[in-house]
């Protein structure tokens, strides 16, 4: 990862432009050129640099579901339940925690009825609870990571 690599990071996490040529728009605010910009992004996605390039939406506002979800899971089984939660689509932002309930992710769906069968399907597929915590309050704080 280069310097151009990490200002592409960094400039495209607060906002991705709606235009008819974003990523010319971009890449001009960068300093690249088009053709580079897009070849640099997907270096990056190919090579995990970046595990993801997208908008990220308000789930609940376009009428979907939205919930964060743990499993205590034994440390022997960890990585194979790991790779069974993480193959349901709606699974995103899983993480290892030093805690009892040692795996949490974050469950987003079409609708809000959808969270129980993802629980329900994954909680068949792996033997374990999932414990539901949907959010009570909700907090807005900008976030960012730096490259």
């Amino acid at each position: 990862m280069d310097d151009a690599d990490r200002a592409i990071i960094n400039g495209l996490q607060g906002a991705f432009p709606l235009s008819e040529e974003p990523f010319a728009e971009v890449a001009e605010r960068l300093g690249l050129d088009r053709d580079d910009l897009i070849a640099r992004i997907r270096r990056m996605l190919d090579n995990n640099v970046l595990t993801r390039f997208g908008p990220m939406y308000h789930a609940e506002k376009l009428g979907g579901g939205l919930t964060l979800a743990a499993m205590k899971v034994p440390e022997a089984d960890f990585d194979a339940v790991a790779e069974q939660v993480n193959a349901h689509p709606e699974v995103a932002h899983n993480y290892a925690r030093d805690h009892r309930l040692n795996m949490w992710f974050v469950i987003a769906t079409e609708t809000q009825q959808s969270i129980a069968e993802v629980i329900a399907a994954i909680e068949e597929e792996t033997g374990l609870k999932v414990y539901n915590m949907p959010k009570i309050r909700e907090f807005f704080i900008g976030l960012s990571f730096g490259a």
